[in-house]
């Protein structure tokens, strides 16, 4: 099992999550963050951390968020490696529970 990083993370990009996670297995995307799956090594550090409740087991992903799953695994795939903590976006609060955030995601970084 491993842990993502669910649709409230989109333009809230918090990185507490970073500073705790003991093999370096986030990866930042230009409005989010995500976990890749092949080195998350399920030790639940990363959840707590969390101040938007975006982190979630595998095995626990609400069902509006199974996409996320695939997500995960194919965005820490092309997005680099994180392993310190950021400032989070200036408008994170207001961010924090938008519904259908997933419109918003940036896959790419800008140019």
């Amino acid at each position: 099992m491993t842990f993502i990083v669910g649709e409230n993370c989109i333009r809230c990009k918090h990185t507490d999550c970073v500073e705790v996670c003991p093999v370096d297995c986030f990866y930042e995307g230009p409005n989010m963050l995500v976990i890749n799956p092949d080195e998350c090594i399920d030790c639940a550090l990363c959840e707590p951390e969390c101040p938007v409740d975006a982190i979630y087991a595998e095995d626990e992903v609400p069902d509006d968020q199974i996409q996320f799953i695939e997500l995960n695994d194919e965005l820490s795939r092309s997005w680099p490696n994180i392993t310190e903590m950021k400032p989070a976006p200036e408008d994170a609060e207001e961010w924090d529970g938008v519904p259908n955030k997933i419109e918003h995601l940036e896959r790419d970084w800008p140019a």
